[in-house]
């Protein structure tokens, strides 16, 4: 059994304002993602300027919050949010959807595309490299506050979370970290070396969507269901059921981009 780290969520605290790990996480995420992005547009010679990415980080940001806000109040917790429609507003104590946020990140991507008269898939092969990106730093920020940790194990590597009861558990959030994040942009990464793989548009934003889906799926085994909802359809959680329809569109992208690739 490994020592749970106890790390203070708040990594700074300047009284009135208090700034949190896991706002650290977004910014250094959609940082990091921003550069990227303008490094393969200078490397690959992409016909797409410095405004264009400018523009579609700030709709990704909001599409990411309003996003990942509205799928967490739909998918997850509907009834508490209809009964106390105020705590809608309280981002601040948590409740934000993966899932709604990849709609909300479409929803940018697809309105960034139709305003500058852009090609829609090479923008969403963009986003869909460096999404993995965010998506490390944010499970390691689950991890920090001690949240969406994984069922009771008797492994050696299981932790006793804070909030989890007395006996260990799995760190899901390093599990979903490690394969959705870090494993996740390496293989992005490699196909990215492709030749003219961003000319024919759609494999990398396949990938990105049929992989986080197939390793979401799997990690929810171990990892705990949300207690006001549990487990549904044959077993599911709420996060496998999600998961399934990107699976599904993930491998349409990937097969449309094969027949056109090859």
């Amino acid at each position: 059994m490994i020592e749970f780290p106890n790390i203070n969520p708040i990594a700074l605290d300047l009284g009135l304002i208090k700034v949190r790990w896991y706002a650290i996480a977004y910014l250094v995420g959609i940082l990091s993602s921003w550069s990227l992005i303008l490094k393969i547009i200078s490397i690959k010679k992409l016909n797409l300027n410095s405004e264009i990415i400018s523009e579609l980080i700030s709709n990704i940001i909001i599409g990411i919050i309003l996003g990942g806000r509205l799928g967490y109040i739909l998918f997850y917790n509907f009834g508490y949010f209809l009964d106390n429609f105020i705590e809608i507003f309280k981002i601040w104590n948590g409740g934000m959807s993966f899932h709604g946020g990849l709609i909300g990140v479409i929803i940018a991507v697809i309105y960034t595309a139709r305003k500058y008269d852009t090609k829609l898939m090479l923008l969403a092969d963009l986003v869909a490299i460096t999404a993995p990106i965010g998506i490390f730093f944010g499970r390691l920020a689950n991890f920090i506050n001690g949240e969406l940790y994984g069922r009771i194990t008797n492994h050696y590597f299981g932790i006793i979370f804070p909030n989890g009861g007395k006996l260990p558990r799995h760190p899901s959030q390093l599990y979903e970290a490690f394969f959705e994040g870090l494993f996740l942009f390496l293989i992005l990464l490699t196909a990215l070396q492709f030749k003219n793989v961003l000319e024919k548009n759609g494999l990398l934003c396949g990938l990105f969507i049929s992989l986080y889906g197939m390793f979401r799926f799997f990690i929810e085994f171990v990892r705990e269901p949300d207690a006001h909802i549990g487990l549904l359809y044959l077993n599911f959680t709420m996060g496998q059921l999600l998961c399934l329809p990107m699976l599904i569109l993930g491998l349409f992208f990937i097969i449309n981009s094969y027949k056109r690739f090859f």
